[in-house]
């Protein structure tokens, strides 16, 4: 018996020996790392064509390395207008008030500027379009008391509901960084949000705006006001083979002119362009 005991011991000494001997990945140590950060000035050329100014946040997963144009004003809090729509939809899912992707909110019948939104929409088109009186209807269903609870939760910006319910991320108190977004992302991403696979499965579906070979862009743009100024936004994250390029664009303008929307976008794959993310 004591040959038994002893032969046990020097078991889990030998194989805890083997343990300390195996090496350490490459992506091991850089993900206990604390991320580095580059400031790549030279992106101001992309905002100058349009006229904008504006911070650019770029992460990359697996070099654990952030990119950043304007540090001043990625730290900076801005309403987050329609991006807010991407937990607005997991509120949604999770909560039960949509079932499904396919969920549909009949029109009120009322005549908005927008031509796409003067119809029913289910979450997929409502997603697509920006569609405000979908949300806000969805906002209204879930309600003031839980709406807040599941942004304190998610610690999603400031998560101010002030303002109103179906208004606060749009005039109301909701603020969020661009670098606050870069993380409500990669939670995102990595399902460490607090809600179910399926929820989450569901919003990354409908975010698809670019699925090509090689790669997949998640997305959703925003465009609100503050100060005085037009807010836009482009949020998201693109998959290239084994790696993840989180990006956060927010522009700003005093006097946003017919190339403001597509300025958000456009801004995004010229740096992700620029960084060879895409493969080009």
């Amino acid at each position: 018996m004591k040959k038994i005991i002893l032969l046990f011991f020097l078991t889990l000494i030998f194989l805890s020996s083997c343990n300390k001997d195996q090496p350490v990945t490459v992506k091991q140590k850089k993900e206990n790392q604390n991320p580095t950060t580059e400031v790549r000035d030279d992106f101001k050329k992309f905002y100058d064509h349009y006229n904008v100014e504006g911070t650019f946040v770029l992460y990359d997963r697996n070099a654990n390395r952030y990119f950043i144009y304007n540090p001043k004003l990625a730290k900076q809090a801005f309403t987050p207008a329609s991006t807010y729509k991407i937990l607005n939809s997991l509120i949604g899912l999770e909560t039960g008030i949509i079932k499904d992707e396919n969920f549909v909110i009949p029109w009120d019948g009322v005549k908005r500027q927008n031509e796409n939104w003067n119809k029913d929409h289910d979450l997929k088109t409502a997603y697509k379009n920006s569609t405000v009186w979908y949300y806000q209807e969805l906002a209204r269903r879930v309600g003031g008391k839980q709406m807040k609870h599941l942004l304190d939760t998610v610690s999603f910006g400031n998560a101010d509901t002030t303002g109103g319910i179906d208004k606060f991320w749009l005039s109301g108190g909701l603020r969020i960084s661009p670098e606050e977004q870069i993380e409500f992302l990669k939670k995102l991403h990595d399902n460490k949000l607090p809600f179910s696979k399926r929820s989450t499965d569901i919003i990354k579906n409908i975010m698809i705006a670019k699925d090509t070979l090689g790669y997949v862009v998640r997305a959703k743009t925003g465009w609100g006001f503050q100060d005085k100024k037009d807010i836009g936004w482009y949020v998201g994250y693109a998959e290239n083979n084994d790696n993840v390029y989180y990006f956060a664009n927010c522009i700003q303008s005093d006097s946003a002119g017919s190339d403001f929307a597509k300025a958000r976008i456009d801004i995004v794959y010229d740096v992700l362009g620029e960084m060879k993310v895409l493969g080009k």
